[in-house]
């Protein structure tokens, strides 16, 4: 297949492309930089230069694949303020896309996410579907990120191969600057690594390389209107991952109230307070997904999480 990716260079989606060429598909990037066409380049991918706002180069694009997956998302803006801001953009890209494979039965695949899906319970790929009856359980941005999977999901009525894959918080690996790495960042800073309430909150998790492996699966066989989960440990506590980076960096592990986490972990705060578990057990029986990669702990304690950051 001829696959559209937008997010190529980004750190799913350049594990994403080489998964995908291994397995003789031909991928087309979308690069907003020479830095990033110059990635795409290297890992053997084509490039079509352009931004998530040029949507008729995404239009295009589409229309000259024989499936789209788009890994793209404006974090640098969700978090410093402006979520709603980025999922608009990601809503108008999507429609986009859509619009360009109605009534093809070609694929498009979306990342979406896991977090408050289903507070405090085990969450299914059924939750947070146009027909749950608890309906979001998350508001603004995350809201409307929500919705724009589910109007994903509904472009399979359009004669669209839609699919969902869901992302827990902690897609991890050597060379992550997301979650995970955040909360290193922020224990460096404070001298001391936190957690909050009683931190039994649970965090789904998987490994880079299991989510792209998954994301090759869909492409190829998921069918119409399907959502996949991403997750490899249901849950992992958070309390268990201070515990394990308070010891790599020599720091003490400590209880931070609800009150005080805005002022102790920022922007972050929101994210890792919330307990939320989450099941994978349709996701494997639909595509036979069996994820290979260490799992968080696994990978935390490999220590590359912890090398000194650059001067």
């Amino acid at each position: 297949m001829r696959v559209f990716l937008t997010g190529a260079s980004g750190w799913i989606g350049s594990a994403v492309v080489p998964e995908l060429i291994g397995a003789g598909h031909q991928v087309v990037g979308l690069a907003r930089s020479d830095a990033s066409a110059a990635v795409l380049t290297e890992a053997g991918a084509d490039v079509r230069r352009g931004t998530l706002d040029d949507l008729d180069t995404l239009r295009a694009a589409a229309a000259e694949s024989d499936g789209v997956v788009h890994l793209a998302f404006k974090h640098d803006i969700a978090f410093s303020g402006g979520f709603e801001e980025a999922a608009d953009a990601d809503r108008r890209a999507i429609d986009t896309f859509g619009e360009g494979l109605a009534g093809s039965d070609r694929p498009l695949l979306i990342a979406s996410g896991t977090l408050g899906l289903a507070p405090g319970r085990l969450a299914t790929e059924e939750d947070g579907q146009a027909g749950d009856p608890a309906g979001p359980r998350v508001t603004g941005g995350p809201a409307k990120r929500l919705a724009n999977a589910r109007v994903t999901v509904a472009l399979a009525d359009r004669g669209v191969r839609s699919s969902v894959v869901r992302l827990p918080p902690t897609v991890h690996g050597d060379g992550d600057h997301g979650f995970l790495a955040t909360v290193v960042a922020i224990a460096r800073e404070k001298g001391v690594c936190g957690y909050i309430g009683d931190g039994a909150n649970r965090w789904p998790a998987v490994h880079r390389s299991d989510a792209a492996h998954l994301f090759r699966l869909a492409l190829e066989g998921a069918p119409a209107g399907s959502t996949l989960h991403a997750v490899a440990e249901e849950g992992v506590p958070i309390r268990t991952v201070a515990e394990v980076i308070g010891r790599h960096l020599g720091l003490p592990v400590v209880a931070v109230s609800a009150a005080d986490a805005p002022a102790h972990f920022t922007w972050l705060a929101g994210f890792l307070g919330m307990d939320s578990p989450t099941s994978v057990a349709h996701t494997r029986q639909l595509l036979g997904w069996r994820p290979t990669g260490p799992g968080l702990i696994e990978d935390l304690e490999q220590g590359h999480y912890f090398a000194a950051p650059p001067a």
